[in-house]
This record gives C-alpha cells, structure tokens and sequence, in this order.
C-alpha cells in the first residue's frame, strides 16, 4: 500500500529484496503524570498587574514554571495557586493548586520494537544466530515470553496497554479501570509465593525437583546442564505447573523487570506499609541510579535466582536475552483471596466491565 510504502526499509538495506518494516521507525508517543511532582508544595507568588513583589513582569503562564526554593522559608520548588476562600471573619479554607499543570504532564517517544541482537550482545562465546534470527518474529514462540526489552519499553507498553483497554471500556459506555504497570518489588514477591509465605519457591520447597526427580523450573542446573530441565533457552509461558494462585514460571524462564529502583539497604528504609522505592533517573546520572530490580531468575541462572526472596537488578536502559516482564493492575474496590464472599453480588458488580 502506498501509506506503508515509507514504513518499509530502502532498497540498499534490504536482504534478498525482501520488503520488511524498517523497525527504527516504530515509535511510540505516550504520555504520564508526574504524580510526584504534582504533590509537591511551592510558594504563593503574590502577583498583582503583572509583576512579582520585585516589580519584575511575570506572564501568566509562566507563574507556575519550577524556581529556586524560597530563600528563608526553604519551601519546595514550583509556584502554587492560591484557592483560599476568605469568609467575612478573615479565617480562610487554605486551599492550594497549581497554576498550570502542563508541566506534570510528560510526553515521551521511544521505539518500541525488541532489540533482537540481545542473543549475540550477551554472550561471547556462545551460536545464538538461529534465536537473533527466529525468536522475535517466528510463530513457533508465539507464547514465549518476550526478552530483548527495557524497563522504559516495559513502561511504555503498559501505557499502550491501558490505553487501548480505556477506550474500549469508554466505546462500550463503562467506566475506566486502574492502570497496567509493572508490579513493585513487594508485589512481585508475594505473587510469586502463591500463598505460601514461608517457602523459598513458588511451588513451596526446599527442594528443586519433585518427587519424580523432575526439575520444576527452567534454569542452569547442576553444572550448566540446561537441557536437565526441559528448556535450554527460554521455553513456553505455561511451561511447568503454576503456583497457587495459577501464575506460571514465576521463577526461572525470564527474570522480570519491576517497577521498584534497586537499592542494597531499601529494607532499611522503606515503608512497613506499602514498601516502594523511586527513583526517575535522568540520562546524566551515574549508572548506579539507573538500576532496577528484577525478580525470578531465568534459563542461564543457578537455582540461588529462583528463589521467591533473591533479590537482583539490570540497568533500566538495557535490554537483555533473560529479562522480561509482566503488568499488574490494582484491584477496584476492596482486596481479597476470595471475591464470592466478599459481599454476594454486590462485590460481583463491582469486577464486571458490563
């Protein structure tokens, strides 16, 4: 079609005139809210005809642009809107806003397509040729679970995710639903021990094998026999039984990005309640501020990563053979194991889309 003739790579990169997308051009634009940001606190600039208590002008979009911290009161960066409401008393409600959101609205574009060289990138001494070649495009691993992308890209999907799902929802006249992302380190873990809070494998434990001597999982066994376990690369998402509450390969195959920043004393400092830890790293910050946890382990890990408690990282802008991902959505309403008795049908009508 005439449309997708630029979609295509030029004739001088073409293998055997084959006419392929030219995946560099599969891009994708999304946007995010700084939630953050947004909670943040800043000052009241007392404007009045334009200029600022200095007598400088101020146009009025600019009013809530980021500035320094308030030189005695040390106050937070950004300017806020003042939505106080005086009564004839003097008293005021001390409502605050901001005066223009559009900086806590991000835009981003980023290209969406695996990098497939991950195979051959990885490992030196090794013949991935026929994986670079097969695995991102073949029907044969359909149902594989997909490698080759970053945590950026494993963000920006769970946008597209939601987005797609949102509109549907609101074409057939229901309501939005809670966002698809990664799940937090905390998160992850607990929906990998399938409600066995004490075992160190999703499947329970201590062992590795059942009693059959089957391995449960795919991983490196022993000393580097891959093939012991069923899969020498990575093997189908359903392969092995699933944990109890019916998530499969929750260890080994892929280790899985989360949405947790890594940090070797987060224990120490998180939160008992919701235990999370962010961070937005920016392209200048040291690479020590880039990483970001991964859980489960993968095909070419020792059985050490497979425990639901092992806790690792990958660099955020890296994409590798043994990383992937899965999305998470936070439950509407109230949580629980068991839906049906949780309130009849009233709980019931709370799940349906329709």
């Amino acid at each position: 079609m005439p449309l997708l003739a630029d979609m295509y790579y030029p004739q001088p990169e073409r293998f055997y005139k084959r006419r392929e997308f030219d995946t560099r051009k599969l891009n994708f634009k999304y946007f995010w809210i700084d939630l953050r940001e947004a909670a943040q606190r800043g000052r009241i600039e007392i404007v009045h005809n334009g200029v600022d208590k200095d007598g400088n002008e101020i146009a009025p979009e600019h009013r809530d642009l980021n500035t320094p911290p308030h030189p005695f009161t040390e106050e937070p960066q950004g300017l806020d809107k003042d939505l106080s409401y005086f009564n004839k008393k003097g008293q005021s409600t001390g409502l605050r806003g901001h005066e223009n959101r559009q900086r806590f609205i991000i835009d981003e574009e980023i290209n969406v397509y695996p990098d497939t060289l991950v195979w051959v990138r990885d490992f030196t001494y090794s013949f991935h040729d026929p994986m670079t070649n097969m695995y991102f495009w073949h029907p044969a691993y359909d149902n594989y679970p997909v490698i080759g992308i970053t945590w950026v890209q494993a963000k920006a999907f769970s946008i597209w995710r939601t987005q797609l799902l949102n509109n549907w929802l609101q074409a057939m006249g229901d309501l939005f639903v809670n966002d698809f992302r990664l799940p937090t380190e905390a998160e992850w873990e607990r929906a990998a021990r399938g409600d066995l809070n004490n075992s160190p494998y999703p499947w329970g434990g201590p062992y590795i094998r059942n009693q059959s001597g089957c391995f449960l999982g795919n991983f490196k066994p022993m000393r580097g026999r891959y093939f012991e376990d069923g899969g020498f690369h990575t093997v189908k998402a359903y392969s092995y039984n699933p944990n109890g509450w019916g998530l499969y390969c929750m260890a080994g195959n892929v280790s899985e990005w989360c949405e947790t920043a890594y940090d070797e004393a987060m224990y120490e400092f998180s939160h008992d309640l919701n235990t999370e830890y962010r961070y937005d790293a920016m392209d200048w910050d040291p690479p020590a501020m880039k990483r970001k946890v991964i859980r489960g382990g993968s095909w070419k890990d020792v059985g050490y990563y497979l425990q639901t408690s092992t806790r690792t990282y990958e660099y955020q802008d890296t994409a590798k053979s043994y990383v992937g991902f899965r999305n998470v959505a936070t439950h509407l309403g109230r949580g629980g194991r068991e839906f049906s008795k949780e309130g009849g049908e009233e709980i019931r009508s709370d799940i349906q889309l329709r």
